[in-house]
């Protein structure tokens, strides 16, 4: 349809990376936007505005019409996965709830959807109707208007305490947990209250030259993980055999890499469990080529065997960024890292595109930048069993940097997530 054959072809690719493009403004944009207007608020117009413009987009009339309304998808769907992402994997749930919400809760979900891709493709052959059928369950997200809480987080760093006590209560009564007559202590809030009207911008991931440290990090190792997720995953139908079969088992191997990254998450460091998984992944792209040319199957296996490693880092990469930064500017920091990581899903089309000239070029490129952010994993802070920092002060150290003595008005970081005692015991 719309002639994207011959002199045209360049406009199928063109789409993909359009898509990632709105990805990337949504990356951008959306972090800055739930700092300020609230979590929950932010999830639910990005969900309608996903949901929305993927409805119109199937009565697209032209090449350009879809491409323009792709593009807004891209924006509305990153934008309420790093919100939802922040909102319940790290601010409302506990320290062992928030690990197995960020793994299997959300990720074995999406690869189940992943998995039912190619098998609503194989039966819908017609795009318009494809779309519409996975367009509809977004309808699904309204009653959960009424279920989900605002953060509690969020509402403390806004100074809104009362709003988060009523939620905290709201939810031990739910649990079955008396509540503690005073659940935030007024000197407390006074302090608080006198530290959050400052306001936070993007900017202030660069104010001091650790954030800055752990932000540039973030960036690389965010899009060097994309470009291989995103490039293996383009890279199915470029494969020997069915191309259905192909994009299903490229669906299927992503769940025991959640279950594995889960594990690792819960019970080892977070930079050794990345580390080890980027070199497994990028190490087995690079052994590709030294594959015999009659042996596609075990070819496949190596390319799966890749897909398995880099996703099991991208699971846990998300709960380690959103460990390192503080409540104040935390939305922001994934927001970034994960606008980073659209850059590299931009130019996945064009590694795998790379084929076409050197079948093997693709996996040397991806393998050795995987390997090459494996070894950057390594000099990030260790965050595991580390409570969340609040503010910029509290952050974890890169080591063998060079830094200045805490102000004064620093809060002790003990003073986290455990210290109002209703959070330790209640979980929504």
């Amino acid at each position: 349809q719309w002639n994207l054959v011959c002199a045209n072809d360049w406009k199928g690719p063109l789409s993909t990376s359009l898509f990632f493009v709105g990805v990337l403004l949504g990356s951008f944009i959306s972090g800055q936007l739930s700092d300020k207007f609230g979590r929950k608020n932010v999830l639910f117009a990005t969900l309608a505005m996903q949901t929305g413009f993927s409805f119109i987009q199937v009565f697209s009339t032209s090449w350009e019409m879809f491409s323009v309304l792709f593009v807004l998808v891209g924006m509305g769907q990153i934008s309420n996965y790093v919100a939802a992402f922040v909102l319940a994997g790290t601010e409302i749930l506990g320290k062992s709830v928030r690990v197995l919400f960020c793994t299997l809760g959300v990720c074995i979900f999406y690869a189940f959807g992943y998995m039912l891709l190619p098998l609503f493709a194989f039966f819908i052959r017609d795009w318009r109707m494809l779309l519409l059928a996975l367009t509809l369950p977004g309808l699904l997200c309204i009653p959960l208007w009424w279920v989900i809480p605002e953060s509690p987080r969020w509402l403390i760093s806004q100074g809104r305490f009362q709003e988060a006590e009523d939620i905290i209560r709201k939810a031990a009564k739910t649990n079955g947990i008396t509540a503690p007559d005073v659940i935030f202590d007024p000197s407390e809030l006074q302090d608080v209250n006198s530290q959050k009207q400052q306001t936070y911008t993007i900017l202030d991931l660069m104010r001091t030259r650790n954030i800055l440290t752990i932000t540039i990090m973030s960036v690389l190792l965010w899009m060097i993980i994309s470009v291989g997720y995103f490039g293996l995953s383009l890279d199915t139908p470029n494969l020997h055999g069915d191309v259905y079969v192909n994009c299903f088992l490229s669906a299927v191997i992503e769940v025991p890499a959640y279950i594995i990254s889960w594990l690792l998450l819960r019970n080892l460091p977070r930079r050794y469990s990345m580390a080890a998984a980027l070199f497994l992944g990028g190490c087995v792209l690079l052994f590709i080529q030294l594959v015999p040319s009659h042996l596609r199957a075990l070819s496949i296996l190596l390319v799966m065997l890749g897909k398995f490693g880099i996703t099991s880092a991208f699971s846990m990469v998300y709960v380690y960024t959103a460990e390192l930064y503080p409540t104040v500017v935390r939305n922001m920091g994934v927001g970034a890292s994960s606008m980073a990581s659209r850059l590299g899903s931009i130019l996945s089309p064009y590694f795998v595109y790379l084929g076409a000239y050197d079948r093997f070029l693709p996996y040397i490129l991806m393998g050795s930048l995987t390997v090459l952010s494996g070894i950057l994993t390594l000099f990030l802070p260790e965050s595991y069993g580390m409570p969340l920092p609040d503010t910029i002060d509290q952050m974890l150290r890169v080591k063998g940097l060079e830094y200045r003595p805490p102000s004064s008005s620093t809060r002790d970081s003990k003073e986290e997530e455990e210290n109002p005692e209703i959070f330790k015991s209640t979980a929504f």
